[in-house]
């Protein structure tokens, strides 16, 4: 029971924390819709600087971006491969929580192979015959959105709804709770610091953006479609990594198959989602894998990012993964070959 208490502790502070992340970043992706089409109808090497970028951004906007780039026929084939090999979803926010020095150094190793992933694609992909997708109309672009995110706060509540004064009220009582040392870190320190500056700042977005970002944005799209799974799957790894290091002898075993649960990792990539993936990011926090599996797993998966592209070209969505889990295995197993 205290382990079940403490798991579920533990994915409580995570999920807050990855809410107020996920909020920060879908307001900044809200308030720069538009500029980054710019950027990328340039040079092919700005484009996949570009494109790993937007990629290597905790969550899956960047990724649907680049989804939508493509589409339109923005993208070469080899762009889209280095961007989802940038990409960690919704994982990366639950790794800043957990170990952000060492999350940081993964997300630009991505940075710097998926560009350099996407120049090799390129160059092989004419070998293939692989045709880079057509344009299409797939996603919806509100250009005026950014125009109506924010106004002031004190007129946010001559208008106050339920779902705006509920998550309001939710927020400050974690504060509280964090603040007074109920939950999260034990002593006032950078950690218990940076979560109450996180929440702070998730206050003021929710208490001052407009009824339709509020629904849309936060509501329908960050608690609906997201938040719930990153808890659930936090909470059962942690629970069965617990239970393993308790009453098992999962260490051991994981040791003992080292290889085998590198192999088992990239497999895994392959699915569309986080949530899978942080079974590894969990046991790489616990000092049970290395960083090469970690590596392994974030460099094949990309969350959420894939699946716009596979309702539109199922093929290529395919073809992608398929190459990203090649890449990922070979690097992976040249790192773990040298003890990383």
């Amino acid at each position: 029971m205290p382990g079940v208490v403490d798991a579920l502790t533990r994915s409580v502070m995570i999920t807050i924390f990855v809410f107020a992340m996920m909020l920060m970043v879908d307001c900044i992706n809200v308030l720069s819709n538009g500029r980054m089409e710019s950027l990328i109808k340039g040079g092919r090497w700005r484009q996949y600087a570009v494109v790993s970028f937007l990629g290597a951004t905790p969550g899956c906007l960047g990724a649907f971006m680049n989804v939508s780039f493509y589409v339109h026929g923005l993208l070469t084939f080899g762009a889209m491969v280095g961007g989802m090999i940038a990409t960690s979803g919704d994982a990366a926010y639950v790794m800043l929580s957990l170990f952000p020095g060492r999350a940081l150094l993964l997300f630009g190793i991505l940075f710097v192979l998926g560009i350099g992933f996407a120049r090799l694609t390129d160059l092989i992909a004419p070998f293939f015959k692989i045709v880079p997708c057509q344009e299409c109309k797939l996603q919806e672009v509100h250009p005026d959105e950014k125009f109506a995110l924010f106004r002031p706060l004190v007129r946010s509540f001559s208008g106050r709804s339920f779902l705006r004064m509920s998550l309001l009220f939710i927020l400050v009582l974690f504060v509280i709770a964090i603040g007074t040392g109920i939950i999260g870190p034990d002593a006032w320190g950078g950690e218990r610091i940076t979560f109450l500056i996180l929440i702070v700042l998730a206050i003021m977005i929710i208490a001052s953006v407009s009824d339709h970002y509020l629904k849309d944005h936060i509501w329908s799209h960050i608690l609906r479609k997201h938040l719930w799974r990153v808890f659930l799957w936090t909470f059962f790894a942690l629970l069965f990594i617990d239970i393993g290091f308790g009453y098992g002898n999962l260490a051991e075993f994981v040791k003992s198959q080292m290889a085998w649960i590198l192999i088992v990792s990239a497999v895994v990539g392959m699915i569309p989602g986080s949530g899978p993936h942080l079974v590894f990011v969990m046991m790489f926090a616990s000092g049970m894998v290395p960083f090469s599996v970690l590596f392994t797993s974030s460099f094949v998966q990309d969350g959420h990012g894939i699946l716009p592209l596979l309702s539109y070209a199922p093929r290529d969505s395919l073809i992608i993964k398929m190459f990203n889990l090649v890449f990922g295995l070979t690097v992976g197993l040249i790192l773990y070959s040298i003890g990383l």
